[in-house]
């Protein structure tokens, strides 16, 4: 079976041939891309167009950098070498390209977030002087310039390659902070990913042939741009594009890609968790005891006997879901839960944990396959490059280098300087560690006691919430442990009344009465915009000015009378957002309140033109995104 492997008849012999070409070439970004590059017969990007699969090989998109290389040169003529030039577009053919036309033309991208806004984005150009950006679509007050207007098909650039890339941090801090890493850095955090593959053979495989990785997380990110295309281009594998992040697509494309890496922050895996538990409950009685059973038989094996019960057990369940062709997952980012790690772990997937920061790269990776270690959400030990060490209270410290070659934070450069304090408590069990939290996020309350949220959270999360986070409110006599409990806009008396019923009493049984002074339960989301993980400043900020809206269970409000075929509607809304009804009101807008895209938008009228016979506009309509605004149109259309 051929795996474009330059020659070699082994995966291991391709891999250490190519590490072995790079330890005696320069340690610089050009040579990362002649090695990056040099199967170019090897397919680099997949994506679906219609009913056929376009396929760019190595070949044909290193020649499109390099003309794109001559001509952004000829546009920006005035630059000088090593300028900084922004990169502002989602994941992408066009994405890679660009990336190596800046490198290539002797410029330093700027990776813009696309997270944040521009007023940061502008302040964040501004400190690196950089004065034009590639954009389909920003407009940031700097010199834009369309990835169409840079020529695929003319000279190759034959001028030195810039050395330096410029990440932002994620935005979840108060201060966007600028890491600076050079061709030295990623020449050793791809030596770290040659380690993990000797350590961890599971994360090689390929199915068919191929290794396939879906292109979830944004490369702009420290974790996406290492750790799925810095690590997996440089050995010439094939990335799948994902056009949107809808739960159809993620699941049609990893279907029809054979996807076989999927890299994902803790969100993703928890929300396909929900999903497919949900199918699972919605199967019976039966289907859900079955399913328990084979999950306890799990959890007593011992790991290789527990490991090849997985794939008997639950074919079913992995067919249901993503399918054969899945060879490794991993998580990173922020906590995930213990039971969305015991679920995928359980059904036969590898879901492992990672460890990294906009500062530092990517430092660790789980590579045992022991259960005490991947359902103990470990990050494993530190790589090669990198060393850990936690403080006396118990702060993880990182040193090594891959760190950033410096920083940029409110427009002060400091380079890395011994020990980096990452702000995160870990603990070391023999010598695998584990991130048990923030530091800034612990809770010093008035008679002392230190309440680590991350630990908390889990054991007092109810059922029927949409989530909850344990902040600390400012108060006379020092911070009053507060847990805001999501509970959605629109719910009835009855379930609040049991969703408070059930918190107080986890409360109890964890033995934290007296240290959680106060429940309130919130009409918003914890997440809002493009957060994929908890912003507990801002939820402490907003919760202490007033701005969350609270709920009683004696006056939850926002239970508004509807009529039947309102409803009806409400219920589509929830099949078609995987969403619960009591939180979806008759005024709920699909798109600015539920969060909904256009393709689960246009697959639900497409079931109720097929349910009313009414002839919903193919491009949906003023008031037609709400149930009381679709039932309206149904009723005047004479669907009823």
């Amino acid at each position: 079976m051929d795996y474009g492997l330059g020659g070699h008849k082994t995966i291991d012999a391709f891999v250490e041939a190519k590490i072995e070409l790079f330890e005696k070439s320069a340690h610089d970004l050009g040579t990362m891309f002649d090695l990056m590059f040099s199967e170019r017969e090897n397919v680099m990007y997949e994506r679906s167009e219609g009913y056929r699969i376009k396929k760019t090989t190595y070949g044909e998109a290193r020649g499109a950098a390099l003309s794109m290389a001559k001509s952004l040169s000829s546009l920006l003529p005035d630059l000088p070498h090593d300028a900084a030039v922004g990169l502002y577009l989602d994941n992408s053919l066009e994405w890679i390209e660009c990336f190596w036309a800046v490198v290539a033309a002797g410029f330093r991208p700027l990776l813009f977030n696309m997270r944040l806004s521009d007023s940061v984005l502008a302040d964040a150009a501004k400190t690196v002087g950089c004065t034009a950006v590639i954009t389909e679509s920003r407009d940031l007050g700097l010199l834009r310039i369309e990835p169409s207007a840079l020529k695929k098909d003319g000279e190759p650039a034959n001028g030195p390659f810039g050395d330096e890339i410029l990440v932002m941090s994620s935005g979840t801090t108060e201060h966007v902070k600028i890491c600076a890493y050079s061709g030295e850095e990623f020449y050793r955090q791809v030596i770290d990913s040659y380690n993990i593959i000797k350590r961890c053979r599971a994360v090689k495989k390929h199915c068919e042939g191929s290794l396939k990785l879906l292109t979830f997380l944004p490369f702009y990110h420290v974790f996406g741009l290492i750790a799925v295309y810095i690590w997996f281009s440089f050995f010439s594998r094939t990335f799948v594009h994902l056009a949107d992040l809808s739960a159809e697509t993620v699941v049609n494309t990893i279907r029809r890609h054979k996807v076989t890496h999927i890299f994902a922050v803790p969100l993703f895996w928890e929300k396909v968790y929900s999903q497919a538990m949900k199918t699972i409950r919605s199967r019976g009685e039966k289907t859900l005891a079955k399913f328990e059973r084979g999950m306890r038989i799990y959890d007593k094996l011992p790991d290789a006997a527990a490991r090849a019960f997985s794939k008997i057990a639950f074919r079913e369940v992995r067919d249901g879901l993503f399918g054969s062709s899945i060879r490794f997952l991993i998580t990173g980012g922020s906590a995930v839960p213990a039971d969305v790690l015991r679920f995928f772990n359980g059904i036969g997937y590898r879901l492992a944990n990672g460890y990294g920061m906009s500062e530092i790269g990517i430092t660790s990776f789980e590579t045992s396959s022991k259960k005490k270690y991947l359902l103990g959400a470990f990050v494993g030990a530190p790589m090669q490059y990198a060393e850990y060490s936690i403080s006396e209270d118990g702060e993880l410290l990182v040193r090594g280098k891959v760190i950033a070659k410096y920083v940029i934070e409110d427009g002060v450069k400091k380079e890395p300087d011994g020990w980096f304090a990452t702000r995160d408590l870990a603990e070391c069990k023999n010598g695998h560690y584990r991130i048990l939290g923030r530091l800034d996020d612990i809770i010093v309350a008035r008679g002392g006691e230190n309440l680590n949220p991350n630990l908390v959270e889990p054991l007092v999360t109810p059922k029927g919430a949409q989530g909850v986070c344990l902040v600390g409110r400012d108060g006379p006599e020092g911070k009053v442990p507060v847990l805001l409990v999501s509970v959605g806009k629109y719910i009835s008396k009855e379930k609040l009344t049991s969703i408070d019923e059930e918190t107080r009493r986890l409360i109890e049984s964890a033995g934290l009465s007296g240290q959680i002074k106060k429940i309130a339960y919130i009409a918003e989301p914890l997440l809002t915009g493009d957060e994929f993980k908890l912003n507990r400043r801002r939820l402490t900020d907003e919760y202490s000015r007033g701005r969350l809206t609270e709920k009683s269970p004696d006056e939850p409000g926002g239970a508004e009378e509807t009529d039947a075929l309102t409803a009806r509607i409400v219920a589509y809304f929830s099949v078609a957002l995987d969403s619960e009804e009591d939180v979806i009101g008759p005024d709920s807008d699909f798109f600015l309140d539920c969060g909904g895209g256009s393709i689960d938008y246009f697959a639900m009228i497409s079931k109720l033109r097929d349910e009313f016979d009414v002839p919903f506009p193919t491009e949906g309509g003023k008031g037609l995104n709400t149930p009381r605004g679709i039932a309206d149109f149904i009723k005047r259309s004479g669907g009823v």
